[in-house]
């Protein structure tokens, strides 16, 4: 007893005596933060800076744009063995692979800081991003796993704020490090700082990892898991059809993936969207992106603790999304008023549209329990990468063509299409019934 926080003593459970939450759990969850946090952190690194980039490589800010787009479009084929693999290897061994990958991939942006040299940039992106597939379906399942039915909702959001906190760092750091200047040799050794200051921190929370990294608690840390785990296995193809056939959980994938969505098309062409209204101001670009994905951590810790103490899973969904499109509108009208008051407006829109990643994990997971919380997870993301490529596109060609104005009412358009399908879900918390299913646990 002296390894846990809590013991719950439950009934008459047929294999187990007793339910157990491990202190660990923090060092398991701060550990998955850093990972999340290195693996997105790479995310905006070349396009936050697009201008210095396309000056540097000679490339074209199209290409820019894809070291963030390829991020989506690796995701979507490989989420589904990447889920496969989480089923079958378990917590501990996906994350050393994803981690893996980030460290490589980190290392070899490192060779390729040359002019010549953006295709293997582009490579090591690529790898970087490939290895995303074992971090954004993770929170809820690692929470599921290790974390009792009192904090599982905090524990995702904290696990969701480790992939914001590394895009914050991403709009931050590169703004700061690589800057405009015409004398090259000073861009190759600002780019040399950034790639190998992100390569030792990567290689460095690898081994602590693979030192410290636990597959899973030696109980189970509620009820709800416990009849997870002695569930029959059940086949990853008959789990998807499962999971497409319930209604309400199909109104969220498209809706969380309409947010998302519009979100990382914000994001990867935040840099451009502000240099139209203020010339030179890429590291205000920075700071705004920035502003919007603290504002966002803010959101989904508050989000996880209101879901903990009230457990009212879709009405806060509902609310956190028609907040989203309340923000993008002031967004969209505000642009053009000043550079501070675009910070404000973009802290709002941040709040709500980011703090709406957990809650949508834990919605997806109340849902459609007792399928694997990793495959519905990932499929929440498989769309969100899905609806970015889509309005990223659409974006770019509405803002270089018409203006940033329509582009942006384009986008609140597809939020209101988005609220009213958060509406339409039902209200079958299944979990919280497995949890309340024994009343005779007391805590």
């Amino acid at each position: 007893m002296n390894n846990t926080d809590v013991e719950v003593k439950v009934g008459q459970l047929p294999t187990i005596e007793k339910i157990k939450v491990y202190k660990i759990r923090w060092l398991i969850l701060a550990l998955f933060v850093g990972f999340s946090a290195t693996n997105s952190t790479q995310w905006l690194q070349f396009s936050i800076i697009a201008d210095v980039v396309v000056k540097y490589y000679g490339t074209s800010t199209n290409w820019v744009d894809w070291t963030s787009m390829i991020y989506m479009v690796l995701y979507i084929p490989f989420i589904f063995p990447g889920s496969y693999l989480l089923e079958k290897l378990g917590l501990r061994k996906a994350i050393i692979i994803g981690m893996i990958g980030t460290c490589a991939g980190s290392w070899i942006k490192v060779g390729a800081v040359h002019p010549d040299r953006f295709w293997l940039a582009f490579i090591g992106q690529s790898i970087v991003a490939l290895s995303q597939v074992f971090v954004l379906s993770l929170p809820a399942r690692l929470a599921a796993v290790w974390f009792g039915p009192s904090q599982v909702s905090s524990a995702c959001s904290i696990g969701v704020f480790g992939n914001q906190l590394g895009v914050a760092s991403g709009f931050l750091l590169p703004p700061m490090i690589v800057q405009t200047t015409d004398d090259l040799a000073a861009t190759t050794r600002q780019f040399y700082t950034l790639f190998i200051g992100t390569s030792a921190v990567t290689t460095v929370l690898l081994i602590l990892i693979i030192i410290f990294f636990k597959n899973a608690p030696d109980t189970p840390p509620s009820y709800a898991a416990a009849q997870q785990e002695k569930a029959e296995e059940v086949n990853f193809v008959a789990s998807l059809k499962n999971l497409v056939k319930n209604r309400s959980y199909m109104f969220l994938l498209n809706a969380y993936g309409i947010n998302v969505g519009i979100f990382y098309a914000i994001s990867t062409l935040l840099n451009q969207i502000i240099l139209q209204y203020y010339p030179g101001a890429s590291a205000d670009a920075g700071r705004i992106g920035l502003v919007i994905v603290v504002a966002g951590m803010a959101g989904s810790v508050v989000c996880g603790l209101i879901l903990d103490r009230y457990h009212k899973f879709k009405e806060t969904t509902l609310v956190v999304y028609a907040c989203s499109l309340i923000g993008m509108i002031a967004y969209t009208f505000t642009l053009s008023r000043g550079i501070y008051i675009v910070y404000i407006v973009s802290a709002l829109l941040g709040f709500f549209m980011t703090g709406l990643l957990p809650v949508g994990f834990e919605l997806a997971a109340e849902l459609t329990y007792p399928e694997p919380e990793g495959t519905s997870a990932g499929l929440l993301n498989a769309a969100s990468q899905v609806y970015g490529i889509i309005f990223t596109n659409i974006y770019s060609v509405i803002f270089y063509n018409v203006g940033d104005a329509w582009a942006n009412i384009t986008m609140c358009v597809m939020l209101v299409v988005g609220t009213v399908l958060t509406a339409l879900i039902g209200s079958d918390m299944r979990r919280q019934a497995a949890h309340s299913s024994k009343e005779d646990i007391k805590y």
